[in-house]
């Protein structure tokens, strides 16, 4: 009795409000596409998320502290295997080597890599005699890069750009050496500023000749990612070409009104303007918003909302660190991928391959976010005991 006091119903109710919208609008997106395996991706999802749900509550009312001191080293090591075994022997989708036969590593690293620091440096952990040093920091780093360049291999920038955030939030959290965290920070602002520049200069209307070529040797991105880049900067310079999928997704978005069309009566989606291969997941948001209109991207932001500062209440109450800081990772990862889903679809950010939470189609990565809530479970069940 005393650990369903201590059961945190607003999280789990948000989530699985949440997969029943995206249950929803994985369905009327499926209904564009012309494979039966496609339209009825929703069972798909249903499926995954009833699977989903044993792991939760597996995961839920076992304690944290014991799981993670048995397995978070096990769990990075593993993360790494398979990261390198999908660069050796994985399936090639879209321009990307991201698949190891039926799952995607790099969705799954995400969590392994948090719970490992989580455990590395909450409370008691393997690093806590050298946190607060610059031998702390290095290890961190390391922990943190080894994974990133990996991921970025396949290649895959979206997931490093909010597994980035979502660990370097833990570590400061941690009081791992500021000094180089807040270093780290500014090096990474400065490069995200430097690389905007110096595509704005190579690709802006009017530029000299031969600029383009003398500009881009010093920009480290695949010409995939120059591609979204120079669609963000100018996003009406091409909009039958490389500017097409954000300019429909903003017409989508914009077309449902207040109310919206109503379920499968997204005309974007129906009539194939927006690309069927981005309708069910890293746009999915952008049918949801044409269906149901403000009212239901406002329902969908309140219950996001609702569940990301549950978690953060319970990384707050906490007084286990290791608790604390996997809470705060599983929060930042979450908030990472809604916040850079939606905004892409609105043309605030570069375009980047993200699924949005509990929404998009992917059933790894419904999996994994059920996986991370059930742990945040754990931690506000478990989080404030005592006896270990």
């Amino acid at each position: 009795m005393a650990k369903l006091a201590r059961f945190n119903w607003i999280s789990f109710l948000s989530m699985l409000c949440l997969i029943a919208l995206g249950t929803v609008a994985i369905h009327s997106a499926g209904q564009a596409r012309t494979g039966e395996v496609f339209r009825e991706m929703w069972v798909s999802n249903l499926a995954t998320a009833g699977f989903g749900l044993v792991v939760y509550f597996a995961l839920a009312f076992s304690d944290y502290r014991r799981l993670l001191a048995w397995t978070a080293v096990p769990m990075y090591v593993f993360a790494i295997s398979v990261l390198v075994a999908v660069l050796a022997f994985g399936s090639t989708v879209y321009g990307g080597r991201r698949w190891l036969w039926f799952f995607q590593p790099s969705e799954i690293s995400k969590l392994c890599v948090i719970c490992a620091v989580a455990r590395m440096y909450g409370g008691d952990g393997l690093f806590e005699s050298i946190r607060t040093g610059f031998g702390g920091f290095a290890a961190g780093a390391a922990m943190l890069a080894l994974p990133c360049v990996l991921i970025l291999l396949e290649p895959d920038l979206g997931t490093t750009l909010v597994l980035i955030p979502s660990v370097l939030l833990m570590l400061f959290a941690a009081r791992v050496w500021r000094r180089g965290l807040v270093a780290v920070l500014l090096t990474l602002s400065v490069a995200a500023v430097a690389v905007l520049g110096l595509v704005y200069e190579a690709e802006r209307p009017g530029a000299p000749p031969g600029r383009r070529e003398a500009i881009m040797k010093f920009v480290p991105l695949k010409d995939h990612q120059i591609k979204r880049v120079r669609v963000f900067l100018f996003p009406e310079e091409d909009i039958h070409g490389a500017g097409y999928t954000l300019r429909q997704a903003k017409i989508s978005i914009g077309s449902g009104g207040l109310t919206g069309r109503g379920l499968r009566k997204a005309r974007s989606n129906m009539l194939k303007y927006l690309p069927e291969s981005i309708s069910m997941n890293d746009f999915i948001f952008c049918v949801y918003a044409e269906e149901t209109g403000f009212a239901g991207s406002i329902a969908l932001l309140s219950l996001a909302g609702l569940l990301l500062l549950s978690c953060a209440w319970t990384a707050h109450i906490s007084t286990d660190g290791c608790g604390r800081l996997l809470a705060l990772g599983v929060t930042a990862l979450l908030f990472a991928h809604f916040f850079v889903n939606i905004a892409m679809s609105l043309g605030m950010v570069p375009i980047t391959g993200l699924p949005l939470p509990f929404i998009s189609a992917g059933r790894t990565f419904l999996l994994t976010a059920m996986s991370g809530l059930g742990l945040v479970q754990s931690v506000s069940i478990h989080g404030r005991e005592t006896t270990k």
